[in-house]
C-alpha cells in the first residue's frame, strides 16, 4: 500500500514539473514551441531568438514582427550562402503555411534583437510579444539558454546566434 501512494505522489509530482516547465504557446492555429535565445555578454548589441511554429488549421499565416522591453528592436532575419560568404537580411513577414512547420534556428530564420539593453542571462527569461497577420499577438518568454561567445569584440561576434 505504501509503495503505491509512494508511486502515485512521485507521478503527480513529474505531471507538475513537467506542466510547469512546458515551454509552448498557441496563438489560434499556431501552436509555439519552445521560444529561447543563447546568453550574451557585456557590450554585446544584439541576440537571435528562436523557436518553432506549428500551423494546425487549414488557412496561411504569416510571422509579421515581435517586440521585447529587453531591446530597441526586433527584426524577422533569413540566413543564406552566397558562395563562401553567410548573408543575413532583413524579412518583411514569415509565412506559416496551414499544416507545415516552420523553425526559426541559428543559421536560418530567426528574430534578432538588436539595441539589447542588458546582456541576455542564461538561465533567464525574456518577455516577447509576437505579431501574426491573422493569429494577432501572443505574449510569449525566451528561454536564455547558455552560449553566449567568448568575447564581443567584432561585429561577427555580435551577430553570432
Amino acid at each position: 500500500m505504501h509503495t503505491t501512494l509512494r508511486t502515485v505522489f512521485a507521478s503527480l509530482a513529474l505531471a507538475a514539473a513537467a506542466s510547469a516547465t512546458a515551454h509552448d504557446y498557441t496563438a489560434g492555429a499556431l501552436k509555439i514551441g519552445h521560444p529561447w535565445s543563447r546568453g550574451t555578454v557585456a557590450g554585446q548589441s544584439a541576440g537571435g531568438a528562436f523557436m518553432k511554429i506549428e500551423n494546425t488549421g487549414s488557412a496561411p499565416d504569416r510571422l509579421l514582427g515581435a517586440r521585447t522591453p529587453a531591446a530597441e528592436r526586433v527584426e524577422l532575419h533569413t540566413m543564406s550562402m552566397d558562395g563562401n560568404v553567410m548573408k543575413m537580411r532583413e524579412v518583411d513577414a514569415i509565412d506559416l503555411p496551414p499544416g507545415q512547420t516552420v523553425e526559426l534556428k541559428p543559421g536560418q530564420l530567426h528574430l534578432m534583437l538588436q539595441g539589447l539593453k542588458a546582456p541576455l542571462k542564461a538561465d533567464g527569461k525574456v518577455p516577447l510579444t509576437l505579431k501574426f497577420e491573422k493569429a494577432g499577438e501572443v505574449q510569449v518568454e525566451l528561454k536564455v539558454e547558455p552560449g553566449a561567445p567568448a568575447a564581443a569584440g567584432s561585429a561577427a561576434e555580435a551577430h553570432r546566434h
